[in-house]
């Protein structure tokens, strides 16, 4: 089967690589200066063990990549990106399979709207990108882990089907009927990621804030009755698989949100990550203070084109 993947950035573009390098036929759906540098010279994908060019087609609209309902659509955009091409996906291939690959809980639930063909990927892969036609995967030998089940629950063929690729690929995947319980664990560690772009972890304050935002989000979880596999789970996950080493000497600089603000695209996802907590508190009656200011804070830094950690820990407090 084909992958359309739509967003070829720090993880659509690792995906759409190894996957390329393992035989898979792969289209990506890529936009601007990074889709104009892939056509001209192809996919470059840094590690610690070096460089490789991959020469993925890519296409600048989902229209474009011609999908059907024979392929697999992997969902590589940020969250406040995914409507249009989702809807642009659905339209063109009612009956495709769609892959969230995607931080956060809430694309699963607006794709699972449009069609039954749902698949949720939990994605732990440190990689980066801000030159066009890069991308950067820190960890090595095994780049990330992609684990994917059905929405809401369970595995199927065609959830085992993706995950033979992706181990094909060099991932560390696996088939989990529970991988929202999992996506839901990533989602209390990502609610850090606004205090990584607002003031940067290394900020005298940020242990403080990153433990605040994370207790309201355990709080809220539980209050809803969601379970979020952390502790041990997510150990044995992460542990002797995900191994960051410095690429071209440069070690990885922030998490996705961090990036944001760093390419100054203009937004940030802390909506769909801080902002579940913030929706999900106000539904069972929780308040959440830290997850609403971080928010606040992030999408304000976002839109007025503020640099990563340019402000302090101490404010924020």
């Amino acid at each position: 089967m084909r992958y359309v993947v739509i967003g070829a950035g720090a993880v659509g573009g690792t995906i759409a690589a190894r996957l390329h390098a393992a035989g898979r036929e792969v289209v990506v759906v890529a936009r601007g200066a990074h889709l104009d540098a892939i056509r001209e010279r192809g996919l470059r994908l840094d590690t610690p063990d070096g460089s490789t060019t991959h020469p993925v087609e890519a296409v600048g609209t989902v229209g474009e990549a011609r999908p059907t309902p024979d392929d697999v659509a992997i969902l590589a955009v940020k969250s406040q990106d995914t409507p249009p091409p989702l809807a642009a996906l659905l339209k063109a291939a009612p009956g495709i399979t769609v892959a969230c690959a995607q931080n956060g809980v809430a694309n699963e639930r607006l794709a699972a709207r449009r069609t039954d063909r749902v698949q949720a990927m939990l994605v732990i892969l440190p990689a980066e990108h801000y030159e066009p036609g890069v991308v950067v995967a820190s960890s090595s030998p095994v780049p990330g882990v992609l684990d994917v089940g059905r929405f809401p629950s369970g595995v199927d063929a065609t959830t085992e089907a993706i995950v033979a690729d992706l181990t094909a690929a060099g991932f560390s995947s696996r088939a989990d009927p529970d991988v929202m319980a999992a996506k839901y664990g990533k989602l209390l560690t990502n609610l850090a990621n606004a205090v990584d772009a607002i003031c940067g972890l290394d900020d005298p304050d940020a242990p403080r804030l990153v433990e605040a935002v994370t207790a309201e989000g355990r709080a809220v979880l539980d209050a809803a009755g969601i379970t979020a596999r952390t502790g041990d789970d997510d150990r044995v996950r992460r542990e002797g698989t995900i191994t960051e080493r410095p690429v071209a000497g440069a070690a990885r600089r922030g998490s996705s949100s961090w990036q944001s603000l760093q390419r100054g695209t203009g937004s940030i996802e802390a909506r769909y990550l801080n902002g579940e907590i913030v929706a999900l508190g106000a539904a069972h009656r929780i308040a959440t203070p830290v997850n609403t200011e971080l928010m606040r804070v992030a999408e304000e830094m976002a839109a007025a084109g503020e640099q990563p950690a340019s402000r302090s820990g101490a404010d924020l407090l």
